[in-house]
């Protein structure tokens, strides 16, 4: 049996030269995948990098905790707390300590006349001088300041800060001029300006962290006597005090879902492509098949003699993709550091387990994939051996059609129940990736039945045009409908894909816009130069005082709310100035009234396990207090944009980062905003003064960076596996086909009337495979707008024309180039001896 699959691999070779290459793809991606996947279960232990020649580090602890019938839970903080002076005083008694205030700077090159002449490029953290040998910072070049006004730098390299230079500082404490007095290297975790230990305490007197150089013990103990809410770090523990101690981890979690992601529907693809290669495969060797089921073969040694085959080339195809994830997977892990999707120390591990699972898996993607196809084989009676005739009689058994009617009804429930029970659940990044699968799975199985009738509706009015062409195409496609299926399956796979999860991500896109258009109303919005700053609180006061101007001030902040007694739920909320809201935002009010918002009160939405008017709910502020508060009103779940809002007094000690401005009734717009912009101006740190519909855009969130990379990497894979399907399924339909084109020829046509004959072919089938994906896609989008306009939101859908079209020219040009190159190969032949030529 195996000499016997041997024979007819090597016979039949270019048959299973597109299984084989789609094979090792797939199996190569997976492998890099894997490898790389392996490399991101964790990250690697790393050392303390501020505190790393600190001995004991105080600080406040920067989780909140919550005991409950389950444990404690923990959630991560806002903000963490300040060290209590009576508890650095008493540390002070156990030894030497040094003060570290962590505060933002924000740096401008001062021009001669001490304005503002260029804004540094990155946004800076401030500390004082005395801490900077925790880490341990050395200088080097000048000296360390000594009094106040002078300052040393980080600087790495290409930076424009030298020793000697004059920059003017905003701080928390407000603008002033500082002289660059040294610079030290810079360590990659942190931008730092390092001030004079009382200048750094007038900016911030706040204790942020505490190095005590004394006995752990001891300093535990004291901790201990004065109350819990502090943490006594020591050894590797002191990376808790470094800046974003788990941004290595979270990168990770994205890097985790990218990868995962592509390997799943990489495996779909190939599985898709490998079973379509296959089945045709079989369809076109049945009277091969009749021939030995005639000479005494029976249907069991047909059916191993195909699965034996798809073995053999999941073998070599496997063994190949093994070769391809080993060598591609450094070259992946180099691209996601590049892109910025994966930390810089990103690297593959010495695991192995991940090509192992890669080449099994390959080995049990082709023998699956043939065996449908083998029980086809089995059952081919003697008499297929007589058959001239290439009209396929039966183009799908019972079991397909049972197949393909559970996974859609399997897909279509599933959509539907989520739309009922919670429309939420349609729009996360999991399902709609993978639910769509399901529908395109279940057409795909229906594209036998579905492509032949659909390309005779495409090509009815060519067909009545002048000439032969169009006729013939049409009845080709017609009659030989597991050939169309083989050519249609791959692009109906490839467009719904596409148009799914380009035309979903795009429509979450537009609708999250929709939200934020919708609830701005401000003429003008006031934020920061940069991400995650605050703005001065002179320059608020000067704001507020602009005429014409009614301002409303606002802060990022959180809430964390422990539902159901076992699960601790932060949401992102906005401090605001309550008798302002209305004026400048117009967010979707459900129940309650905005202005009803007080410090004792919040604005939850429909998401909130409570969400009942007048009912208290206890929640844990950004800085981790414990309140119990009103509900004030409730607002529309939406896209899940619609966030909490309390006010200033619950903010969590975060600093205003938001100012929405209307122009009051009469006052002169351009004046206001000619104010703002001249305030923004002399402030000299890069405050932008945006309209509402400028603001409104930049602050729409998009597509990240790792989600934009997911698709585009699984599209890439889909539509490479698409173009081998095609150019392996037209090249051996057309060599099928030579007897036939040699007909043809014969009765008159020329060579060229026979070329365009197979393009024209070609191209009406990979445009039915792409309207039925289409079709498909519809179904898809159309769940998505509904869950969206379920859940209060009116936006429209988006459909990735551009993407869409490339992909389908590309499939149709594939498509053209692979029936007509082999046709003009077999055409070179006198036709008298190809049409008498054996099979």
């Amino acid at each position: 049996m195996l000499m016997l699959a041997l024979h007819g691999v090597r016979t039949r070779w270019v048959t299973f030269v597109g299984s084989f290459v789609a094979l090792a793809l797939g199996v190569g991606l997976i492998a890099a995948t894997g490898l790389a996947l392996a490399a991101s279960f964790s990250a690697p232990d790393k050392g303390p990098e501020r505190f790393a020649a600190a001995p004991v580090v105080v600080r406040a602890d920067d989780r909140l905790r919550v005991p409950t019938a389950n444990g404690v839970r923990t959630r991560p903080l806002a903000r963490t707390a300040p060290v209590p002076p009576a508890l650095v005083t008493e540390l002070s008694a156990l030894g030497r300590t040094v003060e570290d205030r962590t505060f933002p700077v924000d740096l401008a090159a001062t021009g001669r006349d001490g304005g503002p002449r260029t804004q540094d490029s990155e946004p800076r953290t401030g500390h004082p001088w005395s801490v900077a040998a925790a880490a341990p910072y050395r200088l080097t070049s000048g000296r360390s300041p000594a009094v106040p006004g002078e300052a040393v730098v980080t600087a790495g390299p290409g930076s424009h800060l030298r020793t000697g230079d004059r920059v003017r500082a905003t701080t928390p404490a407000g603008v002033t001029t500082l002289t660059v007095v040294g610079t030290v290297a810079d360590r990659g975790f942190e931008s730092a300006v390092f001030l004079g230990d009382e200048e750094a305490a007038r900016i911030s007197p706040a204790v942020d962290a505490l190095v005590v150089h004394a006995d752990a013990t001891a300093v535990r103990d004291v901790v201990a006597r004065a109350g819990g809410g502090m943490d006594v770090l020591t050894g590797d523990g002191r990376r808790r005090a470094d800046p974003g101690p788990d941004r290595d981890t979270e990168a990770l979690v994205s890097v985790n879902a990218l990868l995962g992601t592509a390997a799943g529907i990489t495996l779909f693809v190939s599985v898709s492509v490998v079973a379509s290669t296959f089945a045709f495969a079989v369809a076109q060797r049945r009277r091969e098949f009749g021939l030995l089921r005639t000479a005494g073969a029976t249907p069991g040694q047909i059916r191993r003699t195909v699965v034996a085959e798809a073995a053999v080339v999941g073998v070599l195809a496997s063994a190949a993709g093994w070769w391809l994830g080993a060598t591609g997977a450094p070259l992946l892990a180099a691209r996601l550091v590049d892109a910025g999707l994966a930390p810089a120390w990103f690297a593959i591990g010495e695991q192995t387990w991940p090509l192992h699972t890669a080449f099994w898996t390959g080995v049990g993607v082709a023998t699956a994939g043939a065996l449908a196809a083998s029980f086809r084989a089995g059952r081919t009676a003697p008499t297929e051996v007589l058959r001239e005739a290439a009209v396929d009689s039966r183009t799908m058994p019972v079991s397909r059609w049972i197949l393909a009617a559970l996974v859609l009804l399997t897909g279509a429930g599933l959509l539907v129940a989520a739309l009922v029970l919670d429309p939420g659940d349609v729009l996360g990044r999991k399902a709609y990736i993978t639910r769509p699968l399901l529908l395109i799975v279940g057409v795909a199985l229906l594209a036998p039945v579905l492509a032949g009738p659909l390309v005779r509706a495409l090509t009815w009015l060519p067909a009545r045009l002048p000439g032969a062409t169009g006729v013939l195409a049409r009845e080709n496609a017609s009659a030989g409908v597991r050939r169309t299926a083989a050519v249609a399956a791959p692009v109906v796979i490839t467009v719904a894909l596409t148009v799914s999860l380009l035309g979903t991500v795009g429509t979450l896109a537009e609708a999250k816009a929709t939200e934020v258009r919708t609830a701005t109303t401000a003429d003008l919005v006031v934020v920061p130069g940069a991400a995650g700053r605050t703005l001065p609180p002179s320059f608020v006061e000067r704001v507020r005082a602009v005429e014409g101007a009614v301002a409303g001030v606002s802060r990022s902040t959180a809430v964390t709310v422990l539902e159901e007694g076992t699960a601790l739920v932060t949401s992102e909320a906005r401090a605001v100035d309550p008798a302002r809201l209305t004026a400048v935002s117009a967010p979707p009010v459900v129940a309650g009234r905005l202005t009803d918002l007080d410090d004792d009160s919040i604005v939850v939405n429909e998401e909130w396990l409570t969400t009942t008017v007048g009912e208290r709910v206890t929640v844990w502020l950004g800085d981790g207090r414990e309140v119990s508060l009103r509900i004030a009103a409730v607002l529309a779940t939406g896209t899940g944009g619609n966030g909490v809002y309390v006010t200033a007094r619950n903010a969590g000690g975060a600093g205003p980062d938001r100012i929405d401005v209307a122009v009051a009734e009469g006052a002169d717009p351009g004046a206001v905003a000619a104010a703002l912009r001249t305030a923004a101006e002399a402030q000299g740190t890069g405050i932008r003064v945006l309209t509402g519909a400028e603001w409104a855009a930049a602050a729409a969130p998009g597509m990240s960076d790792s989600t934009r990379a997911g698709l585009w990497l699984v599209l890439s894979m889909a539509l490479l596996c698409t173009g081998i399907a095609l150019a392996n399924t037209l090249v051996t339909a057309t060599t099928d086909r030579v007897r036939d084109l040699a007909v043809l020829r014969l009765t008159g046509a020329s060579v060229p009337q026979l070329l365009r004959l197979v393009a024209v072919e070609a191209v009406a089938v990979v445009t039915g495979g792409a309207v039925i994906g289409a079709g498909v896609a519809a179904v898809n989008l159309a769940g998505v707008w509904g869950a969206l306009a379920l859940l209060g939101v009116r936006s429209g859908v988006v459909v990735p024309w551009g993407t869409t079209g490339a992909v389908i020219a590309a499939a149709a040009v594939v498509a053209a180039v692979s029936a007509v190159v082999p046709a003009a190969f077999a055409l070179r032949t006198r036709p008298v001896e190809l049409a008498g030529m054996r099979e």
